[in-house]
């Protein structure tokens, strides 16, 4: 059961509106990492969790991330409150309001749509979607992916108070911004309460994949750090790196019965291509200069960027 109390968890200040500033601050009201995407994200994890502890927290966390919501949206609505006035009242002319609409940084969609008002889009306009939540119900998994969502959502609160001057929303957004860290701290704890909790899930990795390190890009800028080497570490160099990891031939095999081998080697054959042709294409047929070779001959090309436009230059203007 939920009761409202009309008393935001932070007072919003707003000294004067700013339409533009307004969409900005639709990424934490209907973005990827805003406070809509955190609350549902912990309800759902909450909902579904078995430990007491844990539904606790979540449900604590996801409530107060609704009242986030609220600070944000009361930021967003002060923010467009002349827009809102002028497009519900007709205050301007047909084009003043367009112009206004334009200057201000506000969309046709929330112009139009929305009447200025704060909307579950970000700050593209681009519509919530449930997508945003990425839980898996293995709380290993999802306490790691909440302590990387309140770092996210930290870092857009943090370039919303650069890219602004008003310090009643400067306070606002710092509050909702430590926040984020508090979050996080419960998250780590609750994380790290949980004996064995490296590797996520139930099954254990198999020991001779677990700690090797593979060098995959290889060349200058190879570095040697904690993250690839020490006691830790096995690491694949070198020619080792094209060897299977398994000891096996790196081939691709399947077993299958009478029937369908029979039916794989007619596809096989029906679709075998002749290593010795060198067919004329459609390619040959319309080839002009700087097609490079063809079936046809050598029609060349250009050397380089500066010829290739002194060709396009000199080529005849067709009637």
């Amino acid at each position: 059961m939920f009761m409202h109390n009309k008393r935001l968890q932070y007072t919003v200040r707003v000294a004067e509106p700013n339409p533009r500033l307004a969409t900005m601050m639709l990424e934490q009201f209907g973005g990827a990492d805003g406070e809509l995407a955190a609350a549902m994200r912990y309800f759902t994890q909450g909902l579904g969790e078995d430990d007491p502890g844990r539904k606790d927290l979540l449900l604590d966390i996801a409530t107060e991330e609704l009242s986030h919501l609220e600070v944000i949206g009361s930021i967003v609505a002060m923010l467009n409150k002349g827009v809102k006035a002028s497009l519900a009242e007709g205050a301007m002319a047909e084009a003043e309001l367009y112009r206004e609409i334009g200057a201000s940084g506000v969309s046709a969609k929330e112009a139009l749509l929305f009447g200025g008002g704060p909307a579950l889009i970000d700050s593209a306009g681009t519509p919530w979607t449930a997508a945003y939540v990425d839980s898996r119900s293995e709380p290993t998994a999802d306490l790691r992916s909440n302590i990387a969502a309140e770092s996210r959502a930290k870092i857009v609160y943090e370039r919303l108070i650069n890219i602004t001057d008003d310090p009643g929303i400067k306070e606002a957004l710092g509050f909702l911004m430590t926040r984020e860290i508090a979050h996080q701290k419960s998250f780590e704890k609750a994380l790290y309460a949980i004996e064995d909790n490296f590797p996520s899930g139930k099954l254990p990795g198999v020991a001779a994949y677990a700690s090797a390190y593979v060098n995959a890009s290889q060349g200058a800028g190879d570095m040697a750090g904690p993250w690839n080497s020490g006691e830790q570490w096995d690491l694949i160099d070198g020619a080792d790196v094209a060897k299977p990891m398994d000891g096996g031939d790196g081939t691709a095999t399947v077993g299958l019965g009478s029937d369908d081998r029979r039916v794989a080697e007619a596809m096989k054959a029906r679709t075998m291509s002749d290593p010795s042709a060198n067919p004329t294409t459609g390619a040959d047929l319309g080839a002009g200069p700087g097609a490079g070779r063809t079936s046809e001959g050598d029609l060349g090309g250009a050397a380089d960027i500066k010829d290739a436009v002194k060709m396009a230059r000199e080529m005849p203007v067709p009637n």
